[in-house]
């Protein structure tokens, strides 16, 4: 039969989007203080349900929606558990009515504003079955019933409400009911017994009341800044308060100084330390939101006024001798007791000093040998200077380093060793000695070189001169060497090799252990060094 009602899905959704409402605005309607809700001692919670009940039916009539009216109350032994008391009464259908009374425990789990919580009840229902549902043929009757679900609560977070108002967008709870309506009758629309399976929802207000432990203390900081001034320079306190929760009277700041006067007030004060002598003082702040030690706290801090001071400073150099266009750094170390911006400058008797931070650059340009004065200055904000010297050498430059003496140097050794049947012409890997021996004489057109011819015990001594002579050769007709920067030698008898050295101009080679010879009284065999591609 339709429901001549509000149809209860439209009046749970305005329902909850009612309850989004102060969510959303939350951000404009905030509990006073940084810390969450208390969880509340007791609830009382009142709004509309539907009663939806499915595959419930007696004497062949199913059993439709109805909507009515839930009253509940819910006490809490703590912040999780407690037990909940529930009467609901539905509007008559035309086909039978409903109420029921439970009881059972239910848990909670507050987030914030947010309270999650969930129940089981037990009671009584009482049921009308009968289609007329004429009085008191057909009575509304009670049996036993159980229901078991849970539900949302949102607390408003307004400061006038002081967290006692809660919204519940959503319950919902599963039912069940039995009652016994006696003898069935013959007609079978009286008596017999009605089992209803139901969902219920629900949604309303709750009013929370209590809490279930003792208020935090109240906790207060504050810091003062600047914490080192002037006399005359304004001091700022900032207070910060923890523990000042929602549903308390606005907090209420007072504040004192051993020194200077208070000017400012609320959660933070200003000191005017104008004509305040240099000391330490102390600023005590204190904040009353309520009756009780624990709704009250205090706290300090301190400040510091000194008298204006000059700053000190020490000038150095690094190094303390240079010469004449030589430079050297000065660096100005500084000071100020009362921790005031500095300013540098620099000045200098002789030469050129540029710088404006804590180093300068002293340049030594056309100065004679001599003492130069160099004086650092500094000053700070309020115009209080210092200044210190430091004296930088100027000296004669020392005489420019003797140049080493230039040295003999051995170059690549030529061997004879490989072709026997021709032992003292020159192959292609002496060749390739040879070419290298050759740009070191091109890279420097002064120096000469030297050629020490050697033979082994079975050879004749000419063959060392021969080999020598044969290199020469190359080295003129070949690689263009001048022939009168190469002087040959014969040496002992170590083997079929020649040892070749280049004598840089202005070096001495020492011929120990060498002969010269007459190169027209040795005999040539062969041709001098190969003459095929390499």
């Amino acid at each position: 039969m339709e429901s001549r009602l509000l149809r209860p899905d439209r009046y749970l959704s305005l329902l909850a989007l009612s309850a989004l409402l102060p969510i959303s605005g939350s951000g404009q309607a905030t509990a006073v203080g940084t810390n969450p809700p208390a969880p509340s001692r007791l609830e009382i919670f009142g709004g509309y349900s539907n009663f939806r009940p499915f595959d419930s039916s007696i004497y062949g009539q199913a059993y439709e929606a109805v909507g009515g009216g839930t009253l509940s109350a819910s006490g809490y032994f703590n912040s999780a558990l407690g037990v909940s008391a529930e009467y609901s009464h539905f509007f008559n259908h035309p086909d039978y009515c409903l109420s029921t009374i439970e009881a059972g425990p239910v848990v909670r789990h507050q987030l914030g504003l947010l309270v999650p919580f969930a129940h089981v009840l037990g009671g009584g229902a009482q049921v009308g079955p009968s289609y007329g549902h004429s009085g008191d043929s057909n009575p509304c009757t009670w049996g036993w019933a159980v229901m078991a679900g849970g539900g949302l609560d949102y607390i408003v977070p307004l400061a006038s409400l002081r967290n006692h108002l809660a919204i519940r967008p959503i319950e919902a709870d599963f039912h069940y009911s039995d009652v016994n309506y006696g003898q069935a009758s013959v007609n079978g629309l009286t008596g017999g017994e009605g089992r209803i399976t139901s969902v219920q929802l629900s949604a309303g207000l709750v009013f929370r009341f209590g809490e279930t432990s003792a208020p935090e203390p109240v906790r207060l900081g504050c810091v003062a800044q600047p914490v080192t001034v002037f006399p005359g320079e304004p001091v700022n306190v900032e207070s910060s308060i923890m523990g000042m929760n929602a549903g308390r009277k606005q907090p209420v700041y007072t504040w004192t100084s051993t020194g200077g006067k208070i000017t400012g007030g609320g959660t933070g004060a200003q000191i005017d330390t104008t004509g305040t002598a240099a000391g330490d003082y102390i600023v005590t702040g204190r904040v009353s939101g309520g009756h009780g030690a624990t709704r009250n706290a205090e706290c300090t801090t301190a400040f510091r006024v000194v008298a204006n001071t000059p700053p000190t400073v020490t000038c150095s150099a690094n190094p303390t001798q240079i010469v004449p266009g030589g430079f050297t750094t000065i660096t100005a170390t500084a000071q100020s007791s009362i921790n005031r911006p500095l300013t540098y400058s620099y000045g200098a008797s002789a030469g050129q000093i540029t710088g404006t931070g804590q180093t300068a650059t002293l340049a030594a340009t056309d100065v004679n040998p001599g003492t130069i004065t160099v004086k650092c200055n500094v000053v700070d904000d309020r115009g209080q200077a210092a200044s210190a010297t430091v004296a930088v050498e100027v000296v004669t430059p020392p005489p420019p380093p003797i140049a080493p003496a230039p040295t003999t140097r051995k170059l690549c050794s030529v061997s004879f060793e490989r072709d026997r049947k021709r032992p003292v012409r020159v192959d292609n890997e002496g060749k390739a000695c040879l070419d290298d021996v050759a740009l070191q004489l091109t890279r420097d057109p002064n120096a000469t070189l030297v050629i020490v011819g050697k033979h082994d015990a079975s050879e004749k001594p000419e063959a060392a001169a021969e080999r020598t002579l044969n290199i020469k050769q190359y080295m003129t007709d070949e690689k263009g060497i001048d022939a009168s920067r190469i002087q040959l030698r014969t040496g002992e008898n170590t083997g079929r090799m020649t040892d070749d050295i280049m004598v840089p101009q202005g070096a001495t080679w020492d011929p120990a252990g060498t002969m010269s010879f007459d190169p027209s009284q040795i005999p040539r065999h062969g041709e001098p060094y190969s003459r095929d591609r390499r």
